[in-house]
């Protein structure tokens, strides 16, 4: 009963906190009544996997709040509310980013913080500190440190068969900033427009229009995105993602990267190729970089967001030679060049092995994951067409014709699940059958089996 009255993300810290605000959302939202009694602590405690003193603790804070009531002999039971919010008021919104107001959440792009390599990160920058010299600690090239680029350049030619000297490499303050600079680039040239994959991430789409770029959509099919109706929105730049295409997860099929890199080379422009989960393949091997192919016309982006933690900042971009110095221009004036301790940890990291271990660990457990849920929707919800399962940390779930995406959201989160519909990731006017996106890294097997049993739940309740 515990892991379904309240959700805890370990990953996210504060377990008690967590226990804390899913019993307080759990009256407020009506799912614990009035009267009701709540499991004992120790039983609580037992069902979670945490200490009693969390328990306790939660169940003292709701009691001071009036959430709660404890006498003795009768065990800790939910108050007597008479309003939980005004007559006719609207529902308290939630917090879409807040673990504990959603107990499971499948937000897609997610990885397992938990899983961070603490140890041998401590060792790169323990390593990076004890024999960095005073004078690099200083501004250096924006583009970044020399041994960094050296490092990525093998790292990618090796992994991901780019093209890639340390020279065309600029480090980066994570995709996003790559993206950006890019962006500043393609104006500075005269483009008036930037085309997506369509769908596509909503958040890449406003971080290019709040650029400047106006942003045209080419649709995506089971080969990747239609070159032949990117070529009719006119543009001569286009952002991709190749490797697992953010959301629907196919792959860039050999016959269209021909055709997108001809399609460059015959408009003189430019592919910014986002390498959205390329590091995580579970049934074949990884597929080459699209820069590998026309090195000349391709700007490579990839980071350590999904391989170690967001919250890092920490990227690369493999830049075509006539957009190089216009890229490292723009890196220096926006911020001077990327923290020097992270790059140099980073050298150590790629020099030892320790990064091609941690992801070797990190896709056998992202494997598990990924089978577990695609086996719960083959049990609890056979209906929907289950896509993007050989590689990444998401799925793409087409729901039966009929369904309203907003409907088994909202009802999905009713339940305490947290899912994002397809609608909004795709530019108006474009028009497909209804699908969910959903991220399985973050949770553990079990919660991924009873999150996907509550999503059943709730598509059908409004089929």
């Amino acid at each position: 009963m515990g892991d379904l009255l309240v959700g805890i993300d370990r990953s996210g810290g504060a377990v008690g906190a967590q226990i804390t605000a899913g019993l307080r959302d759990a009256v407020r939202t009506g799912r614990l009544a009035p009267g009701d009694r709540l499991p004992s602590s120790r039983t609580l405690a037992a069902d979670l996997g945490v200490s009693r003193g969390m328990v306790v603790e939660a169940y003292e804070q709701l009691v001071a709040e009036g959430y709660l009531t404890s006498k003795h002999g009768s065990g800790t039971r939910v108050a007597d509310i008479p309003e939980r919010r005004a007559p006719g008021g609207p529902e308290e919104p939630r917090d879409a980013n807040d673990i504990s107001a959603l107990p499971y959440d499948l937000k897609p792009g997610t990885s397992d913080m938990s899983a961070f390599p603490r140890a041998a990160w401590l060792a790169a920058t323990r390593h990076a500190l004890a024999t960095v010299p005073h004078s690099r600690l200083s501004y250096g090239d924006p583009g970044g440190v020399p041994e960094l680029r050296t490092a990525l350049a093998a790292y990618l030619g090796r992994v991901r068969a780019a093209i890639a000297s340390p020279d065309r490499i600029v480090v980066m303050g994570g995709v996003a900033q790559g993206i950006a600079l890019l962006v500043q680039a393609l104006q500075a040239r005269g483009h008036t427009s930037i085309a997506v994959e369509d769908p596509s991430s909503a958040m890449q789409r406003d971080l290019l229009r709040s650029n400047g770029l106006p942003v045209v959509g080419a649709p995506v099919d089971c080969d990747g995105i239609d070159v032949a109706a990117l070529a009719r929105t006119g543009a001569r730049a286009v952002l991709v993602t190749p490797a697992h295409q953010y959301p629907t997860g196919v792959v860039l099929s050999p016959e269209r990267r021909a055709q997108l890199t001809a399609w460059a080379r015959d408009v003189d422009g430019l592919i910014i190729e986002d390498d959205y989960d390329a590091e995580f393949r579970y049934d074949r091997d990884p597929v080459g970089c699209l820069q590998g192919l026309d090195p000349d016309r391709v700007a490579h982006l990839g980071s350590t967001s999904k391989a170690l933690a967001p919250g890092m900042r920490l990227g690369w971009a493999v830049v075509p030679c006539a957009w190089l110095d216009q890229v490292r221009d723009l890196k220096r004036f926006a911020d001077l060049g990327s923290a020097v301790i992270n790059q140099f940890a980073f050298v150590s990291m790629l020099e030892s092995g320790g990064y091609d271990r941690h992801l070797r660990a990190m896709r056998l457990r992202y494997r598990s994951r990924r089978d577990v849920v695609t086996d719960a929707f083959a049990e609890y919800l056979p209906e929907v067409e289950v896509n993007g399962i050989r590689a990444g940390l998401h799925l793409y779930v087409e729901l039966p014709y009929g369904c309203r995406e907003e409907e088994v959201v909202k009802a999905a989160a009713e339940r305490g699940v947290r899912v994002e519909p397809v609608a909004p990731m795709r530019e108006p006017g474009f028009e497909a059958p209804p699908a969910l996106v959903l991220g399985y890294a973050s949770l553990s097997e079990d919660r991924i089996r009873v999150a996907v049993r509550l999503l059943a739940e709730a598509c059908r309740s409004v089929m």
